[in-house]
């Protein structure tokens, strides 16, 4: 199967619809993480976020330190009201320019609180609809020193707080076990995103979890990780053939199979490039079959920790 391009009104809908909260949005979306590297031409920025919205992407993915400050502030450039677009952003980290990495733990409530509000000043909105904190407890670990190490409680109080306060409109999690989720249930977050992918299948059993609670399940690294060591979709022989039968990329045959394996899975993949970009919009199109969804589940996904 594949899936609807167009809504009933004859809007674009790549990948079809899901819900993200009380939000109904395209399944596929765009991450703005990649458009740090158009920082030395804001023109091309906007211009790619612009593009994204006309393929019918209406569900972005940012943070304010995703080019400290930069990708927010081309959203808040491209953006129209009347485009109606959900923007989401996740915290639990704040940019660090001066350090030995682009951004540094800040895991604190205080630091949380501090950090929607960053995120609200470059986006220009007097609410963001959704806001994943991101824990250091999943597969994607980094050293933290004690004062960092924030029970969940904790956060969720003062997640619900802003809430309230009108600061975001709902908030999911980011990077997760299993039992932090079910913890979180009560607190009514709206989505899950966590490193998964065809050869990362580890958190089978928290997707089923929000497949349940009909929350939304945003992949990120939906492609293998990032790390060089660790493997890739695209490096997999029986991608690299299903790509070949339907004349499509490897990439995009592991994008598709996302939105095949689980139908509340939302794909935010990003990139610099209008190319690419509308590569990842087509996947809507591609129809997996039973015996291609067949080969592609029986290969062997990793497991373990990212760190």
């Amino acid at each position: 199967m594949s899936f609807p391009t167009f809504s009933a009104t004859g809007e674009l809908r790549p990948g079809g619809v899901g819900q993200l909260g009380d939000r109904t949005v395209s399944r596929i979306g765009y991450g703005a993480l990649q458009l740090e590297r158009l920082s030395g031409d804001r023109t091309a920025a906007v211009a790619l976020v612009r593009r994204a919205l006309e393929l019918g992407v209406d569900h972005i993915d940012t943070a304010q330190f995703y080019g400290d400050g930069f990708s927010n502030e081309i959203i808040a450039q491209a953006l129209r009201p009347e485009d109606g677009v959900t923007v989401v952003s996740k915290i639990g980290a704040d940019p660090d320019p001066g350090g030995p990495f682009p951004m540094r733990v800040a895991q604190r409530p205080e630091e949380l609180r501090a950090s929607v509000e960053a995120n609200l000043r470059t986006l220009g909105l007097e609410q963001i609809p959704v806001v994943n904190p991101r824990r250091m407890d999943g597969h994607v670990r980094i050293p933290m020193p004690p004062e960092q190490q924030v029970d969940l409680d904790d956060q969720l109080a003062v997640m619900t707080a802003m809430r309230g306060d009108g600061l975001i409109g709902a908030f999911g999690l980011s990077n997760v076990t299993l039992d932090v989720l079910q913890r979180a249930l009560p607190a009514g977050p709206v989505c899950v995103q966590n490193d998964y992918s065809l050869v990362a299948r580890a958190d089978e059993a928290l997707l089923e979890l929000c497949t349940a609670e009909n929350m939304a399940w945003i992949p990120f690294f939906p492609l293998g990780s990032a790390v060089p060591t660790m493997t890739k979709v695209t490096d997999e022989p029986a991608v690299q053939e299903a790509a070949t039968a339907l004349g499509v990329t490897p990439a995009q045959i592991g994008l598709a199979w996302l939105l095949h394996h689980a139908p509340n899975t939302m794909l935010i993949p990003g990139t610099a490039s209008i190319t690419h970009l509308e590569q990842n919009m087509a996947v809507s199109d591609i129809a997996l079959d039973g015996a291609l969804m067949d080969a592609l589940d029986a290969l062997v996904p990793r497991t373990g920790s990212i760190s």
